[in-house]
């Protein structure tokens, strides 16, 4: 039974709906989803139209709310919004170290994990909305990931959509995972030279981290093993809008006086812990690599391990050796991430499994989109670290009048750090379209 309850501003009430796992089997096993709408005090839901939110990733919840905060506050003006947990994210059936045993062997565990793409999503929002809304389609906000699954839907169900809103998140059609690393590397380097000229005091600071943990890696709470190369990975911080700021600050207390000399301070570590750790998204690990992958022969292969190897600017101990900065990567998964990470280590195989996959099928149709015929608007930020710019321009030239909003207001974080007016821009244009 669904259930309401009251925030400042707001009536939420908790959804919970079964879908297959395997939509091309309708009758086999089935998985939970759960989702919370929200609805302004006051307001008549059954007069509102519905706006479906899908959240970035892979891998994390929809993003928990308290009253009507940030991007929310403005859609509850007119929406009745749907916050989706994806299937194996949030309060939707787990997938993690714990539950996905239970599945079996890695072999079974990286088959089950094969039906949570953009897909398998796309496909359990046009299960639920008949119910949700009558059968009347509704319009979605995809926040980078959730862009990547707004345009499936746009290529797969454009019936059950009035408008597609995409803050972040229009992925190449086509691009390989190669590809998607060969250009992203680059931008990794620019924000890392960027942050080092706002606060050249943090490339020694760096260095002096890398260099100790090359020596002796340490143990972060929770069993996480912190060598060179995962202190690296802070870097993902860099993508948002603050990110810069946070990592000085992170970097300017590393190191600790001690009696057996300097060490590195127990508030890093546990602030390295809450960067690092996957324990509470390990899907954004499993599947960071598949949601790109649409060659049916073709492995992704752990692309961004490999296509590092050609960037040695990324190479700690190649930085150390010389004099110049070390570059923090971000936005990129490694195997190593399966050894250090203890919420990832039980998956290694199945992770392995996932890698060496093929049979992957395309997740967009270059046609069907050139032929679009729904109200389409995306923010593209205009050197975003986490989804190339140049890939979301060429993607939003192919979609028939997708029309854009590039800015450099904000990094990839906009719908979190401008939420009102990021959604505003986005719902004029989808309206200026529809008069056109």
């Amino acid at each position: 039974m669904d259930r309401s309850y009251r925030q400042p501003g707001v009536v939420l009430t908790d959804h919970r709906f079964s879908v297959p796992l395997d939509h091309t089997r309708p009758d086999g096993e089935h998985i939970e989803l759960y989702a919370r709408e929200a609805v302004a005090t006051g307001k008549d839901p059954e007069t509102l139209p519905w706006l479906l939110y899908l959240e970035g990733g892979p891998g994390f919840g929809a993003r928990r709310f308290v009253g009507r905060q940030a991007w929310l506050g403005r859609a509850l003006t007119e929406y009745r919004v749907l916050m989706l947990d994806q299937r194996g994210t949030g309060r939707s059936t787990p997938a993690n170290r714990q539950t996905l045993p239970l599945r079996g062997t890695p072999e079974r565990q990286a088959e089950y994990l094969a039906r949570f793409r953009a897909d398998s999503i796309v496909r359990d929002a046009e299960a639920i909305r008949p119910g949700l809304t009558g059968g009347a389609p509704w319009t979605v906000l995809g926040q980078s990931f959730g862009g990547f699954c707004t345009t499936h839907y746009l290529s797969t169900a454009p019936e059950g959509l009035t408008a597609a809103l995409i803050t972040g998140g229009l992925p190449s059609l086509d691009a390989t995972a190669d590809e998607v690393y060969e250009a992203g590397y680059p931008r990794i380097e620019r924000k890392n030279l960027a942050h080092y000229a706002r606060y050249p005091m943090d490339v020694e600071r760096a260095r002096r981290i890398a260099a100790h943990l090359l020596e002796r890696p340490a143990e972060l709470p929770g069993g996480y093993r912190l060598t060179a190369e995962a202190f690296q990975s802070v870097g993902i911080l860099l993508g948002s809008g603050d990110g810069s700021h946070q990592l000085h600050h992170l970097l300017e207390d590393a190191f600790v006086p001690t009696l057996s000399g300097p060490a590195l301070s127990d508030a890093f570590l546990e602030g390295v812990r809450g960067l690092l750790s996957f324990a509470g998204h390990p899907l954004y690990a499993l599947l960071h690599e598949p949601i790109y992958a649409q060659e049916p022969a073709a492995a992704t292969a752990w692309a961004a391990e490999r296509v590092r190897a050609g960037h040695p600017g990324f190479d700690a101990e190649k930085a150390l050796a010389g004099d110049g900065p070390l570059l923090f990567t971000g936005e990129t998964i490694h195997p190593w991430h399966f050894t250090a990470d203890p919420a990832l280590a039980p998956l290694r195989e199945t992770a392995e499994l996932l890698a060496a996959r093929t049979g992957w099928q395309p997740l967009y149709d270059p046609a069907r989109l050139a032929a679009n015929e729904v109200p389409v608007a995306a923010a593209v930020y205009h050197d975003d670290m986490y989804v190339d710019t140049a890939h979301s321009l060429h993607t939003a030239r192919a979609i028939r009048g997708l029309r854009t909003w590039v800015t450099d207001e904000f990094e990839h974080d906009g719908l979190r750090a401008g939420g009102p007016r990021v959604l505003n821009h986005l719902l004029a244009l989808v309206r200026d379209e529809a008069q056109d």
